[in-house]
């Protein structure tokens, strides 16, 4: 980075100072600005801008109306306003080391170990790739449904047990299939073809999401973005745009989310065949987007569009199979997590609980995710007993599935916690807590 974009140091007598010291400890991030503000002279819209904030959000966070819980955006405020990682309880940051004291390792010569030289039978990837292209593949409508049926299979082992595992097995086939496309092939079985390729890219931009790498997501789903866009599939670009609004939600960056939700319904209105379902999951995650901005009349708006979308499906309806997870339980469900975003956690209590008793047993990072919401509401209303049950309830699903987002939603309720630390209640979770699941780095504190 160029001196003159490096951001500005802040002075060293403020970092040493032991009111920022426990500002940074604590993260109380409302102290920490007014610090940089009086005592560094570096003011809210300068805030908001080197840490990737709204500057509407940094005046609600100073003023003591939201808090800021989500490790990127910590780590956004540690970068931005070149606060040490070990003042907010993080890894040391990259720019913390002068870049001349940086040491690159040269790998020692690797020897191979016994158990690997058994794979020396196996060819090489780049061998794989030059028999691929000696051999024409003949491809049939049949062939693409055996695609679809094993993306189809990809989504249900994700809910079960989250992508991390999965990913190098969707990236092969997305690679496989990207490759396919270089062939010349009827339209109707190139265009299933990009198709497919599309919803691999998904996919794989999901499990990056679900992982919280959001660089490597939008990557991803600007990829499948792309491949859709060659065949005017724009209900499918709805879709992927509608994804790249939801990971908007988790970066703190509302103003993005709620423009990306508006360009897939334009893109979804104007298809032909949009069916209701489609529009209904694409309103709510417009609520979701005006609940991060903290518009109550908007969010409300979505949400009653999203009902009101709802109960127009027929059971003939020609639904793209990547929107048929959006059921009755799961619009209920988004709909409480709406109220709860706005902090109206009596509204959003009961709607999420109604919808986590109708969840399939199987999906374990949606009981996990929804549970813990769940327990997120009822601690906004005092109910501490309750949300520590509803919480130790869903450390189980939990600790089944691979989910960084999972692992977000577990810090968050467990930072939560801290004023009820001492509690018999929060203690008998904490205990469990640790039973169950290995430490979360660097927020698991005594």
């Amino acid at each position: 980075m160029p001196d003159a974009e490096r951001p500005q140091e802040l002075p060293a007598r403020l970092l040493t100072d032991p009111e920022m010291l426990h500002a940074c400890r604590v993260r109380d991030f409302a102290r920490v600005f007014r610090l940089v503000k009086t005592r560094a002279g570096i003011y809210p819209s300068m805030i908001a801008r080197r840490c990737e904030l709204t500057p509407s959000r940094v005046g609600e966070v100073i003023a003591g109306r939201r808090q800021l819980l989500h490790m990127d955006v910590i780590e956004r405020i540690s970068d931005g306003l070149r606060i040490p990682g070990h003042m907010l309880g993080l890894a040391r940051r990259p720019w913390e080391t002068p870049q001349a004291l940086v040491v690159t390792e040269r790998e020692a010569p690797k020897v191979a170990k016994p158990e690997e030289q058994a794979s020396a039978s196996l060819p090489g990837p780049d061998v794989d790739s030059i028999l691929a292209m000696a051999s024409r593949t003949s491809l049939s409508a049949a062939t693409l449904e055996a695609y679809r049926s094993s993306i189809e299979d990809y989504w249900r082992r994700d809910d079960q047990h989250g992508g991390e595992a999965l990913r190098p097995a969707i990236v092969g086939q997305l690679r496989h299939v990207v490759g396919l496309l270089k062939e010349s092939r009827p339209p109707s079985i190139q265009n299933g073809l990009y198709g497919i390729a599309a919803e691999l890219a998904r996919l794989t931009g999901w499990t990056y999401f679900d992982a919280r790498q959001y660089n490597q997501a939008r990557a991803y789903f600007t990829e499948a973005l792309q491949l859709a866009k060659e065949i005017d599939d724009r209900q499918f670009m709805a879709n992927v745009l509608a994804c790249m609004s939801l990971q908007g939600t988790y970066q703190d960056k509302p103003a993005d989310s709620l423009a990306l939700v508006t360009a897939a319904q334009d893109q979804a209105r104007s298809a032909l065949g949009t069916t209701p379902r489609v529009m209904s999951m694409l309103s709510m995650r417009e609520a979701f987007a005006h609940a991060t901005l903290g518009s109550q009349t908007s969010t409300h708006a979505a949400i009653t569009e999203a009902h009101r979308q709802f109960e127009q499906i027929q059971p003939g309806d020609p639904d793209p199979s990547w929107v048929t997870y959006f059921d009755e339980p799961k619009l209920i469900v988004d709909t409480g997590i709406a109220h709860g975003q706005l902090g109206e956690a009596a509204t959003a209590e009961p709607l999420i609980a109604d919808a986590l008793r109708r969840e399939s047993s199987t999906n374990q990072r949606g009981r996990a995710f929804h549970a813990f919401w769940l327990a997120r509401t009822q601690l906004d209303q005092g109910k501490l007993d309750q949300a520590c049950h509803t919480a130790t309830q869903a450390l189980e699903p939990a600790s089944a599935v691979a989910s960084e987002r999972v692992s977000g939603h577990l810090r968050e309720f467990y930072d939560q916690l801290a004023p009820y630390r001492q509690e018999p209640v929060a203690l008998a979770f904490e205990a469990r807590l640790r039973e169950i699941l290995p430490p979360v780095s660097g927020t698991l504190r005594p």
